[in-house]
């Protein structure tokens, strides 16, 4: 791709050199002489870098500069000057210059600076698409009474510094919320980071949180930054805190209290500027009770409660929410725009929805990439609802249809266990302590059975 920059310079022979090295390294030039005849050609077209000369006839280069920032603020302006000054070169740079290069120009500098300012405005459109994806991406859905309640409680919550701790089943958006709780904040522009503490092993958890120094431990090469320095300024959203060891527990709260912490490994105390989103699908007032989870902790993080609601607690909303899902999915899939028939649309809505907004988002994944026309019929949504059942659905029903015993146990144990596994999101560990198993009991359960994990169902 050919970048465009355009030369102003009131000396002839400057113009017809920058333009001729330019030409020969592949930029489209327009040169012209003074001020005015540059904000004329970036009226008619807008190049991606301006090489402006300082002493102009008429406006001069301080001025044209000012009134470019103006109309068009993103667009990347080099100064270049034969009499610049230190303090010239400070003023033009304050006003908004990428550079400040000096005559007789540096041909090997200039095309470096130019490249550089070039791509640092690619990286930056780059970086707004990026962002404005993502919060298409993570963004609410739907106008029930329980999602303006949910809205206004984010509202409310938002410009404040408060913990807050979201609660909700598996599935239902709780990490939409914590961002959107950050879009809202005076912390937006800075980093959100997500943690998922049931995903990380007690053994690594606290080097991903507070990072390490080299050699702290086994296998430690090189210093970490864990995610508290990562999300300095911003949010920690601390996703499944009820998984989180009594042990780590202990030391989150130290942070909340001090606002410093150390690496694994190291002594020189990190300031800790972060606001902490915890989300939980578990019942914490439960847990404290149970001495699985510190009270000290419960209070300090449930400053704010934000409870988001299940699926079935605003199922007129599945509507919008599962048009919004076939427009991403078909644009990430690159297929035509795809809708429901009404009554595709009815089945979907009378579905129980265990799994939530994520259970729905993969259903509408399947169906954009199953239907061939442009339309979602019943039939499509009914084939796919039933083959997200474990076992049609009716373990009870093919149990009684086995020819032995031994076939019958084994459905109903394979069905069982799916549907304690989505109920827990494929949490190993969660499901064993639900079902009064160990680990292995359910890995070995799961490998006999032909179980596939979460990654493996997708």
């Amino acid at each position: 791709m050919a970048y465009s920059v355009l030369v102003v310079d009131d000396e002839v022979n400057i113009r017809k050199t920058l333009q001729g090295v330019l030409s020969d390294e592949g930029y489209r030039v327009t040169a012209v002489e003074d001020g005015e005849r540059a904000l004329e050609a970036l009226s008619r077209s807008l190049p991606d870098a301006v090489l402006l000369d300082v002493w102009l006839p008429g406006m001069d280069g301080l001025e044209a500069l000012r009134r470019i920032r103006e109309m068009f603020p993103l667009l990347p302006v080099i100064m270049i000057s034969g009499h610049g000054t230190i303090d010239m070169a400070v003023a033009a740079v304050k006003s908004g210059a990428f550079d400040f290069i000096e005559k007789p120009i540096s041909l090997g500098k200039l095309l470096i600076t130019l490249t550089r300012a070039i791509e640092r405005e690619i990286l930056r459109s780059e970086n707004v698409e990026l962002k404005e994806r993502v919060e298409r991406k993570y963004r609410l859905v739907g106008d029930s009474e329980a999602m303006r309640t949910l809205r206004a409680e984010i509202a409310a919550a938002g410009p404040t510094n408060a913990s807050i701790l979201v609660s909700g089943e598996n599935g239902s958006g709780k990490e939409i919320v914590a961002r959107e709780i950050h879009r809202h904040s005076r912390r937006a522009d800075k980093p959100f980071v997500a943690v998922n503490c049931a995903a990380i092993p007690e053994e690594l958890i606290e080097s991903e949180l507070f990072g390490h120094e080299r050699g702290a431990f086994t296998g430690a090469t090189g210093r970490r930054r864990g995610r508290f320095e990562m999300a300095d300024g911003g949010t920690l959203f601390l996703d499944e805190i009820g998984d989180m060891s009594l042990r780590t527990q202990s030391k989150i709260l130290r942070v909340l209290e001090e606002r410093s912490f150390e690496r694994i490994g190291g002594g020189e105390p990190i300031r800790a500027d972060v606001r902490i989103i915890a989300a939980t699908n578990r019942n914490l007032q439960a847990e404290v009770a149970a001495g699985r989870f510190r009270e000290d902790l419960y209070f300090r993080l449930n400053v704010f409660p934000v409870c988001v609601p299940s699926l079935r607690d605003h199922g007129e909303d599945i509507p919008s929410i599962a048009d919004h899902f076939v427009r991403e999915v078909c644009q990430e899939q690159g297929k035509e725009r795809k809708e429901f028939s009404p009554e595709g649309m009815r089945r979907l809505m009378a579905h129980p929805w265990p799994g939530n907004v994520r259970e729905l988002r993969n259903v509408v994944e399947r169906l954009v990439i199953l239907s061939m026309g442009q339309r979602i019929e019943e039939e499509a949504v009914r084939r796919v609802l039933v083959a997200d059942q474990p076992q049609g659905g009716a373990p009870l029903e093919q149990a009684l249809g086995a020819e032995d015993f031994r076939e019958a146990t084994l459905a109903f144990e394979k069905a069982y266990l799916e549907r304690k596994l989505r109920e827990n999101d494929y949490n190993i560990s969660r499901t064993a302590e639900k079902l009064g198993l160990d680990r292995t009991s359910i890995h070995r359960k799961m490998k006999q059975l032909g179980i596939a994990g979460e990654s493996g169902r997708r």
